[in-house]
């Protein structure tokens, strides 16, 4: 989704969200094994991207017995395989294989559009390449059955109201208590997953060497940099198993191949559950074993698995008609959770949010609107969440000044760089959504800030609201993900500490690979990164932007995170 987080001397804490995302499964699994230990089932899409064939890969890859208890499901590692259609059909005889880490509090799905897009790009060069997007082994925990039903009504009833989805009811959101087996889950069982997988999928050392390419986006960099400094087998002096030796390069999406979350700070709001990193690594592995610290990264406002399903659902609409007219804020039932989250997201001011009024449900919007008003950058306030997929159209908008002033004094990292706006007319006229393609048109008015400063421009614009829709509400696998381990982030966080540093067995590894470096000219790292990593830079794109941006751009030219992954992917080795 994400995803990074702030630092401050002190951490309260971080959170992102979830999009409980479903997919439409065949029934067979033509990549199952005979010991049951691995599946693949093919995955239905809309997609507009043809020639590239999709499906959900399940390996199982069981924890300690010391992780104690957890769900069956748990034991198991999942991706999303995309490959060329007219490509062979196993993954060792693709010409390369892209293995994508997500951000923080982002699983698989949201790697939907770039995958897809890269793999074609490829194709079209003669290339035939595959795209994996990981999914983290936490993701075990959600629910996608209301999801899958593809009725927002159903869904809602199923996750808010207690009512049989298919036979199934929802058994409800995961407590820390429960969650004891998490308190382990930190950078180390992150990369080894990542490891046992690769070895699993791809079991000729050589052959990954020769043609896998190690990365990720967000956070999914600074896990990158830890896998490439790793050592697998215990023993420094044999390097076939080092992390950098499973790669013949490494790719980093808005973020950097290191091993600090330096880069990625500023990002995030202080109103977190985080521990104080003061605290040091063995007094927070304590209150993490104890429960007495939160295992999982959550937020009371809008960053927590209730109120981030709401992504998922909002996605079904605009995806099954986003011109018609949404009854979803009104369908919604009234909790504290989903009642701060509006305000906070549909606020115009600070008065607003303080009354609750205006409210959300008092304004017509269709369905593209609602998604375009929960991820747009010129909407949502926080950058780690924002996607440049058009604006609102239909009726007068407004400067948007909660939680920050247009024009004023901001933090980009946070805020992002956009101008927010929002409806201006509530028990008004209908507001309707101007995809990215849109903006600019001759019948566009054009909206403008108080000050005269336009909102938006063509080249400010580059996802396509519908799709972003698809990957939420059609992926098998989450497009980010409810249950993010808190040790995940306080291990790199404490990376000065002895228990984390030894964890760098080899830390030439993150150089010894060529690097792409592709960067959101508007992301959390505009104007920020390092000139020595000479990165290719997506103007107008936001942080989500890199993942999710159209095949073809508002200036005419292939999207340029896709045709730079597939260079990469060409240039040899």
């Amino acid at each position: 989704m994400d995803m990074n987080l702030a630092r401050r001397g002190k951490w309260r804490g971080a959170a992102l969200a979830v999009l409980l995302t479903a997919g439409t499964l065949t029934a067979a699994a033509p990549g199952a094994r005979a010991d049951g230990a691995r599946s693949e089932t093919p995955v239905a899409s809309t997609s507009p991207v043809t020639g590239v064939t999709e499906s959900v890969v399940r390996v199982k890859a069981p924890l300690p017995e010391s992780a104690g208890p957890r769900p069956a499901a748990c034991d198991w590692l999942s991706y999303l395989r995309y490959r060329s259609a007219g490509g062979p059909a196993a993954s060792a005889d693709a010409d390369r294989i892209l293995v994508a880490q997500p951000g923080i509090l982002e699983g698989a799905g949201a790697f939907d559009s770039v995958a897809r897009n890269t793999v074609a790009r490829a194709a079209e060069q003669g290339l035939h390449i595959e795209f994996w997007a990981l999914d983290r082994r936490s993701n075990c925990l959600e629910d996608r059955t209301g999801i899958a039903s593809g009725d927002q009504h159903a869904a809602v009833d199923y996750y808010y109201r207690g009512k049989q989805v298919g036979g199934r009811t929802f058994g409800g959101y995961a407590r820390n208590g429960e969650l004891g087996w998490m308190a382990k889950l930190g950078i180390e069982q992150t990369v080894r997953d990542q490891y046992d997988l690769l070895t699993a999928e791809l079991p000729d050392q050589g052959l990954r060497k020769r043609k896998v390419l190690c990365g990720g986006h967000s956070l999914g960099g600074v896990i990158t940099g830890y896998f490439a400094a790793a050592d697998f087998d215990g023993d420094r002096a044999t390097t076939a198993d080092a992390g950098y030796n499973q790669c013949a390069g490494y790719f980093a999406l808005d973020t950097t191949v290191s091993t600090s979350l330096a880069d990625l700070s500023g990002s995030l709001p202080d109103d977190t559950n985080l521990p104080d990193i003061g605290l040091g690594y063995g007094v927070v592995q304590a209150g993490l074993d104890t429960g007495v610290l939160p295992r999982t990264l959550s937020a009371p406002v809008l960053l927590n698995p209730e109120t981030m399903t709401l992504l998922g659902i909002a996605g079904m609409g605009a995806l099954k008609d986003p011109d018609a007219e949404a009854d979803l804020p009104r369908y919604l039932p009234s909790n504290l959770n989903i009642e701060a989250t509006h305000r906070f997201l549909f606020s115009k001011d600070t008065a607003a949010f303080l009354t609750g009024k205006p409210a959300v449900k008092d304004f017509r919007l269709t369905n593209g609107a609602v998604l375009g008003a929960l991820l747009d950058d010129n909407s949502v306030p926080l950058a780690f969440l924002q996607t440049s997929v058009g604006f609102f159209d239909g009726g007068p908008i407004a400067d948007k000044s909660f939680p920050v002033a247009n024009g004023g004094e901001q933090q980009p990292g946070l805020y992002g760089t956009a101008y927010k706006a929002i409806p201006d007319r509530p028990q008004g006229p209908l507001y309707t959504w101007r995809n990215y393609d849109r903006v600019g048109d001759p019948d566009d008015p054009g909206h403008r800030s108080a000050d005269g400063t336009p909102f938006t421009g063509p080249g400010e614009e580059v996802t396509d609201v519908r799709q972003l829709a698809r990957s939420l509400a059609e992926q098998p696998l989450d497009f980010t993900e409810q249950y993010f381990p808190t040790k995940l982030v306080t291990d790199i966080q404490l990376s000065t500490s002895p228990q984390v540093k030894k964890l760098v067995v080899h830390p030439g590894g993150l150089t010894a690979n060529p690097v792409l470096t592709v960067l959101a000219g508007e992301g959390l790292l505009a104007g920020r990164a390092p000139a020595e990593l000479h990165p290719v830079v997506a103007d107008g794109y936001q942080h989500l932007d890199v993942l999710t941006a159209a095949p073809v751009q508002n200036n005419g030219r292939p999207e340029i995170v896709s045709t730079s992954l597939a260079g990469f992917a060409r240039s040899p080795r």
